[in-house]
């Protein structure tokens, strides 16, 4: 049967389990960002929206009716909240007469953790996707189409269909099998070792306690105190947060066994915590904020106890979000990201293609620089 394709205005338009289905068939896994659930709550909460930049156009390939590809899909006004940073070739685009905005986005809205976005059951489908992407975009006079924070055999599919791979950085714990966090502070440097240890012991000596939730765990009181770190930490980073307090109800509903939080009290009352995300073998790190400010808390509860838990777990790594070099002093590694990036106008195409050949070239540089000051004995 002949591949059609369509697009939808909500994700709430499909059933969760034909979505979440193609997702575990697909991926091998309900990565949490992919799945059904967390991208409905962007919708409904008013965390994504026409008004908010984010248009939602969602992809879908069917055969014979039954759904064999899907890929969460956006018209962006903007370029706020990605993490892969074009805001230079808008203004390059836009100097020269063009309209960069809006643009075709395959992404997860304000997350930059890598990740299924062209969901297919096959190769076909996966394709299919691809060159419906490229359609959209030409068929509407949009000036690109963009798929963020992609793995490898969507980088593969994205690479034959012409898409230019852009690469970026971030840091990632990886977990070598350690029976405890000693363990892991063993493979340490003994310089490092002993700065962690006192950073642990100074993060917690104005007596606070610090508890890790999941699941049902979590309740509408934590929510709340959450709802004000995040708020502060969004007010200050992007001048005002991404996500609407009902976002984190939601999710709290419809999908609290891929959730975990860290919670730090002070007198019996939260001054600060980090929200973070369960997937099939990586704990992902998303959210922190606080109340009061305490000498190496944001270490204590973003990172040494993602380790913890990772540990404890048996996950392979724990990814802690976009950028941050000091992370590598705490046993996070440079690892490279990739996005994939097509342009429709011929001539700027070809310079965007340039530009990328020389800074995958500046990336990887950077990358082997950076490996150099990883504080592992035989770093």
């Amino acid at each position: 049967m002949a591949l059609t394709a369509r697009t939808i205005n909500s994700l709430g338009e499909i059933a969760a389990d034909d979505w979440n289905t193609l997702l575990r068939d697909g991926a091998g896994e309900l990565h949490p960002f992919a799945r059904h659930e967390f991208l409905v709550a962007l919708e409904t909460s008013g965390s994504v929206s026409e008004t908010q930049g984010w248009s939602p156009l969602h992809l879908l390939i069917e055969e014979d009716g039954a759904l064999v590809g899907a890929a969460p899909l956006y018209l962006k006004y903007h370029s706020q909240g990605e993490y892969v940073f074009d805001h230079h070739w808008a203004d390059a685009f836009e100097r020269a007469g063009g309209r960069y905005y809006p643009k075709l986005l395959c992404a997860v809205p304000f997350t930059p953790a890598a990740g299924p976005r062209l969901i297919a059951r096959n190769e076909p489908a996966k394709a299919a996707l691809c060159e419906a992407l490229k359609q959209i975009a030409s068929k509407n006079s949009l000036s690109s189409a963009h798929v963020n924070f992609i793995q490898g055999p969507d980088e593969s599919a994205l690479r034959k269909a012409d898409f230019d791979i852009r690469h970026g950085v971030q840091y990632h714990w990886r977990n070598r099998d350690y029976a405890s966090f000693d363990e892991f502070l063993a493979a340490l440097s003994s310089r490092k070792r002993k700065a962690i240890r006192r950073e642990r012991r100074d993060a917690l000596a104005s007596g606070l306690t610090i508890s890790m939730l999941t699941g049902g765990e979590i309740g509408e009181a934590h929510w709340d105190a959450f709802w004000i770190f995040y708020q502060d930490t969004g007010s200050r980073k992007w001048g005002h947060p991404y996500l609407t307090r009902a976002f984190f109800s939601e999710i709290a509903q419809t999908m609290p066994e891929q959730i975990m939080m860290v919670v730090a009290h002070h007198g019996g009352a939260p001054v600060a915590g980090a929200l973070n995300f369960i997937g099939r073998d990586t704990l992902f790190g998303r959210y922190w904020g606080c109340t009061e400010h305490h000498p190496f808390l944001h270490f204590e509860v973003c990172y040494y106890r993602a380790i913890d838990y990772a540990i404890e777990r048996g996950l392979a790594r724990v990814e802690a979000g976009a950028q941050g070099e000091h992370k590598i002093a705490r046993g996070y590694e440079p690892v490279k990201t990739a996005s994939a990036h097509w342009i429709a106008h011929p001539q700027f195409r070809e310079a965007i293609t340039r530009y990328l050949e020389q800074e995958r070239k500046s990336i990887s540089g950077d990358v082997e620089f950076l490996e150099d000051f990883t504080p592992f004995k035989n770093g």
